[in-house]
């Protein structure tokens, strides 16, 4: 990681005997009292058998904190008194300019270590006034770029990052404020849904303690309860001066497991934990089969949809049925075929007709899908151009052979025709997803699966064991490097051959390799592994 650390603090203790920590900026030992689980704090003196130690490590932290300060520098060269709070001022400005990172200890197990950590913070690392004002676009103008400063005179600008369930109060809105002020009650505007909102009781969250505010400012991070279309990474500001902040990105689901109620009379349960938390988790996603019109719950890995699982039975008291995992594979084409599709039906009064002629080329991996009308003289009215559109992207969604969803596909209407009394909106959609369902099938489709980013790290003398057993999932390594002593070994890899890798890995290292792994992107699978995909499907 090539960090810089600089040491604050040292342990006093270790394991069942770790009683503090050593404070090196105010060469004080500091100890929690037992009593109250760590919720008070003392400083002492240092005991006698730890202060040369504590002494050696003052002077490297002074040392190496007067590289960021020329004032220091000079007192450190003169053997002057360094204060504490000089001695502050040099490691925020290093902290800063990311010259070094504070290394601090503590036991969250043990409550200890809690209430200086989160002083460091305050000291150490930058405030709202420190970071350089946030951009957004101007919702009016798409390609005009505002800026909000962190000032309170500022229109008001926030982001929703999080969305949680409260069994006293509703569903939470957290969201932090990057410029101007808000009121409790105050009306908002969601310039990513474009809808007015208006601000319910405003709270400030204090871990699982919550205290009523009536305002908050720039540079805070707060809660609301009342917010009825914000959804996380969505921006919340003043309406007559929109700004769309950057939204955040959040990748698809590569995994899917079938879950169904123990009992009946769980279903409803089921059905609302499940909701509120995929309004929770965004990566989450709720769908149904609608051949086994069972309910599948997708997510990012085994690991994420356990923790779903266990919150159902753990926050919601509900319990149910798991299936297997399933992988998200997609579908896709490979060559450009041009199809039409003709929707014409007449039932004796007004009729239907929806004709137009579609070329679908294959486009790049994570494009998606892309629409391009090409339509010239108006051979099809605008007012049907739209349920064209809508009528390929559903058909998307069913898939090409298998049923798994198409993707990375352009779709180009190239001509067609209408009816002054018959042609309508639904007619049009047919005839789109008849012409997309042609052209699919004829454009050679392939099966594609996802690709995970993975990396292990292990001691040297198990690295052909684990190399080995990357290779049968059909992994591909892309870099082998030494870390600290241990080899960090990256790779990709389909997803479909990592489950239950955890317990191959301890297998095949002793215990001694950790792993961790992320979607990458998609690729076509091999064609022995698909034909296995088809028999299966």
């Amino acid at each position: 990681m090539k960090a810089n650390p600089i040491v604050l603090q040292l342990p006093w203790g270790k394991e069942e005997r770790f009683r503090g920590i050593i404070d090196l900026v105010l060469m004080k030992a500091v100890f929690w009292h037992s009593e109250d689980l760590g919720a008070t704090c003392e400083r002492i003196d240092i005991p006698s058998e730890l202060l040369p130690k504590a002494q050696e490590y003052r002077e490297k932290l002074v040392e190496q904190a007067a590289e960021c300060d020329e004032a220091l520098t000079d007192k450190y060269i003169n053997g002057e008194t360094i204060s504490a709070e000089e001695l502050r001022r040099a490691i925020r400005k290093g902290c800063l300019s990311m010259v070094f990172i504070p290394v601090l200890c503590g036991s969250a197990f043990k409550n200890k270590g809690i209430q200086p950590l989160l002083d460091a913070i305050v000291d150490f690392l930058p405030s709202p006034l420190d970071v350089k004002p946030i951009e957004g676009r101007d919702t009016r103008d798409e390609n005009k770029v505002l800026s909000r400063k962190a000032d309170f005179d500022e229109p008001f600008a926030a982001l929703a990052f999080k969305i949680m369930n409260d069994p006293y109060v509703g569903q939470l809105t957290y969201f932090r404020v990057y410029s101007g002020k808000v009121e409790t009650g105050q009306m908002i505007y969601n310039a990513s849904k474009q809808k007015r909102e208006r601000l319910g009781r405003l709270l400030q969250m204090h871990a699982n303690k919550r205290e009523d505010i009536k305002e908050v400012k720039a540079g805070d991070i707060a809660a609301t309860v009342g917010l009825r279309f914000t959804t996380t990474g969505d921006t919340i500001c003043n309406e007559g001066k929109p700004i769309l902040l950057e939204k955040m990105d959040f990748p698809e689901p590569v995994i899917s497991i079938a879950i169904e109620p123990k009992t009946k009379a769980d279903q409803e349960k089921l059905a609302n934990a499940l909701n509120k938390m995929a309004i929770e988790d965004p990566s989450f996603r709720i769908s149904t089969n609608e051949e086994t019109g069972q309910t599948l719950i997708s997510g990012m890995g085994e690991l994420h949809l356990e923790i779903i699982v266990d919150r159902m039975k753990r926050e919601f008291k509900v319990a149910g049925n798991i299936g297997t995992p399933q992988v998200a594979y997609k579908e896709t084409i490979s060559k450009s075929i041009t199809a039409e599709g003709k929707f014409i039906r007449q039932t004796g009064g007004k009729g239907q007709y929806g004709h137009c002629v579609v070329r679908l080329d294959p486009i790049e991996r994570g494009h998606g899908f892309q629409f391009v009308n090409e339509i010239k003289g108006g051979v099809i009215p605008k007012e049907f151009i739209a349920p064209i559109e809508k009528g390929i992207k559903e058909s998307m969604l069913g898939g090409i052979v298998l049923g798994f969803p198409a993707v990375d596909i352009k779709a180009v209407l190239l001509d067609g025709s209408y009816h002054d009394v018959d042609s309508s909106e639904i007619a049009y959609k047919i005839a789109a997803s008849m012409a997309f369902k042609d052209a699919a099938n004829r454009a050679d489709p392939l099966i594609l699966e996802p690709i995970m980013s993975c990396e292990v790290v292990c001691p040297e003398e198990y690295m052909g064991n684990v190399i080995g057993d990357l290779n049968s999932r059909r992994g591909k390594i892309l870099s082998m490097v030494s870390r600290h002593g241990m080899q960090v070994i990256k790779t990709e890899v389909p997803l479909a051959t990592m489950f239950g890798y955890s317990t191959a890995l301890r297998s095949v290292s002793q215990g001694r390799a950790t792993y961790t792994m992320e979607p990458s992107h998609y690729e076509p699978v091999p064609p022995n592994v698909a034909e296995e995909i088809k028999i299966k499907a």
